[in-house]
This record gives C-alpha cells, structure tokens and sequence, in this order.
C-alpha cells in the first residue's frame, strides 16, 4: 500500500525515517556467486566467459562470435526510422555539447617562493561499457556512458553486453554506430566485467568501467574497484516531485510513474502542501496504472515503496528532501528558486513544471547516470572527470628549493624519516 504521511502528525518523524532507511535492493546475496565467477575468469579467461554465456544466456561465442560485425552495427543505424535516427542524433548533440563543458583546464602557475606547480588532465587510455540486454535495452543509455568519455578523449571504447540466446537489439547497436563504439563484444554479467578489468586472450582489459547492470553486475564492478575504476554502484531507481496544487495532477502521475515502471524496486515520492492535491494525484496514478504496459512493474514498485507526503509549506520538505538525497529532484513549482537553493543533496534536480525528469533521461544534455540510495550526499553523476584522471606537476629551481626546502627538512626529520630529509639538505647544501 502506498504510504500517505502527514508532517504535522505525531509519529512523522518515526515513519519518515523508517521510509528513509528502507532497503529496496534485491535480497539475494550475490557477493559469494559474483567473487567465484571473478575467480573463474582472472584464472582461465576467454575460457570461463564462454561457458557461463553459454549458461545464463543460452548462446555460445565460440561458434557463433564474439563480436559484432561492423556492417551489422551499420545495417541497424541505416534500419531506423527517421524519426528515431533523428532523435538519437540530438540526444548525441546535446550529450555532447553539456559534457564538453565540463572538460577540466590544466592549470600551471608559479607562486611567490618562485616555484612552478599546476595539474594536467589526461584520458584514460580505454573504458569498457556495460549495456544490459534482452528485456532492458536502452541506447540513451548507451550515448550517456559513451558520449563524456569520447569527449574526454578516450582512445579505445570496449563494449560488453549479453546477447540472450544470441539476440541483440537493433537499437542498441545503432545508439553504439552513432557513438563510434570500437568493440562490441556479446557477454554480460559479472563474467563481462571481470573480463574488461583482468583482460582475457580476446579482450584487452580497460582503464574504467561504466553502465548500469543486474546484482550480479553491480557487485563484480564494485568487487574489482581498485583493479579498474567505477563510475558506481548503482541501486534501483528514484525520483521524489516537489509540486504545489497548481499543477496538473495527471502531469505530476506520469512524472512519479516514469520511474516506478524502471522495476518493482524503484521509489517514487510526492510532496506536496495541499491534501486536495495528493489525493488528486494518488486518484491519477490509479487512471494512468491500467494504461500502462509496464503496469505490473510499476503497481508492484508505486504500493511498495511510493509514499505521499503532505507538508505545512513547500519550503519545509527541503531537509527532508536532504534526507532522502533522491537520485532525481522535480521541483515543479512556478518559482522553484528558493527550493532550488534550500536543496543540498540530489543526483538531479529538474526546475519547473515543464521539466519533467524523462526529458533529461534522453535529451537534456546533462547526464542521466546519477548515484541512488542516499548516494547524492556523497557523490554525483557520471560525467567526463571519469574517464579521466588529474597528475599534479611541481617544479623548483635552486632558490624556490632554499626558499621552501627547510621546512620539508624539518617535517621529514620530525617524523623520523632522515632519508627523505637527507635528499632535500644535499641540494640544500650544494
């Protein structure tokens, strides 16, 4: 049943934080399944890939091929609609003109003691991306991964993805063409991110892994962080709308069902300072449901874990809200400014009532890969920094090393290490 809470209730502040701390990932353990298959791979490579594809997705590499044919990549971008080529392209170009905004500059300076010191942003040298398969296809996904680390200047670009009884999506391989992917590769699960980190005999391994995936996918990327970097470890989906009663309450249905149909794990949150409203809304999720033909999964996730919340002012659900740090923020409202600003923690945050999150899920431009279960207080969405990495640069000459040169002398020598001291003093000496 979907919850209904009132702020102004006695027992709020238990019920909020019992929604707060609620698990909805998926309860099996995976970690002990996940650290075999890594072992599998690391020890017999292309090998152990092959048999637990053959195993979990019905279909053999060997024989019918690892990889996907260019002309295959091509036949599926030349087989769009034009509409839909259309609609890729621009999600491409704006995906593009955001992230290249974000490209870090070098920086390099000298300061008062006359030493030279900076940073320099280079690409990391390749980046394997996970893209599910089967039921769960998504390109935009596909370009949101791809786009930032091409932008970045990531020279090799190594796709994974399961190929279910040897089935891949049109779609996807023509999201990959627009891309300019260099390698597809049909494997999924933990054994593709295992083979991206370690490398097999086929696959060269990567720098970065990134793209959204199964338990299984998540536990092994998070399992090999160290070996390989992450983008994250991603939960089940989230949004949470801030809406007043001047809204359309069936606009305001569709934006808290547009995540709810993601999976039965997902959560979708209003609130709101109208009663009226929040019962106006609950009555149209009940209309959209039935229409829906994901409406199983989003009844199963709305009841489970959706929940309407009822203020005293709109102002006040910015902490909660902080609480929650929700993956995606609507806040549709007619001046969302204030709440913009009282906001501290969300993945991000979609201002206004003609902005509903989906837009951004395609082709905002700002980058849809963004940390859920309460991870926006700590982290934030995909973007180029990660498919790159900063390298520090120090330079100093005889006087900008007497200048600073004796303190580090002190440092090291009053922390036991006279080596480290010893080879700052000899050039001090000379």
């Amino acid at each position: 049943m979907t919850q209904r809470l009132t702020a102004t209730a006695s027992d709020f502040a238990a019920a909020f934080t019992a929604l707060v701390n609620a698990r909805r990932e998926a309860d099996a353990d995976v970690s002990r399944d996940v650290a075999a298959i890594i072992a599998a791979v690391r020890a017999n490579g292309d090998a152990a890939v092959a048999d637990y594809t053959r195993r979990f997705d019905r279909f053999d590499p060997d024989t019918a091929g690892w990889t996907v044919p260019a002309a295959e990549r091509r036949a599926a971008l030349d087989g769009l609609s034009p509409d839909l080529r259309r609609a890729l392209d621009l999600a491409a170009q704006r995906i593009a003109a955001y992230h290249a905004a974000q490209k870090p500059a070098d920086s390099d300076s000298v300061d008062a003691a006359g030493v030279r010191l900076g940073a320099r942003w280079r690409p990391v040298d390749a980046a394997g991306l996970y893209v599910p398969g089967g039921r769960a296809a998504y390109p935009s996904s596909l370009l949101m991964n791809a786009i930032p680390a091409r932008v970045a200047g990531v020279a090799r670009l190594a796709m994974v993805t399961p190929a279910p009884d040897g089935a891949l999506n049109p779609l996807v391989l023509a999201a990959a063409e627009i891309a300019s992917i260099d390698e597809i590769w049909r494997i999924g699960g933990a054994q593709a991110i295992a083979a991206l980190a370690y490398g097999t005999a086929r696959i060269a391994p990567v720098d970065v892994i990134t793209g959204p995936g199964n338990a299984w996918v998540a536990e092994a990327k998070r399992q090999l962080f160290g070996v390989v970097g992450i983008d994250m470890v991603a939960g089940p989906s989230e949004i949470v709308v801030v809406a007043d009663a001047d809204n359309d309450p069936d606009w305001i249905a569709a934006d808290l069902l547009s995540q709810a149909e993601h999976d039965p794990t997902s959560q979708s949150i209003l609130f709101t300072d109208a009663a009226g409203f929040a019962d106006a809304v609950a009555a149209a999720v009940e209309r959209r449901l039935p229409t829906l033909a994901t409406e199983a999964t989003a009844r199963a996730s709305w009841q489970a874990n959706g929940a309407i919340i009822v203020v005293e002012r709109l102002i006040d659900a910015a902490p909660l809200v902080d609480r929650l740090a929700p993956e995606h923020l609507e806040l549709a409202v007619a001046d969302p400014a204030p709440l913009f600003d009282a906001v501290r923690h969300a993945g991000s945050i979609f201002l206004g009532r003609y902005t509903p999150e989906a837009v951004g899920d395609y082709v905002g431009g700002p980058n849809h890969v963004l940390p859920t279960g309460r991870r926006a207080r700590f982290s934030s969405g995909l973007s180029v920094t990660d498919f790159m990495k900063r390298t520090s640069f120090l330079s100093c000459d005889s006087a900008a090393l007497a200048a600073i040169g004796p303190a580090a002398v002190a440092l090291a020598e009053a922390e036991g290490l006279p080596a480290h001291a010893a080879s700052v003093a000899a050039r001090l000496d000379g």
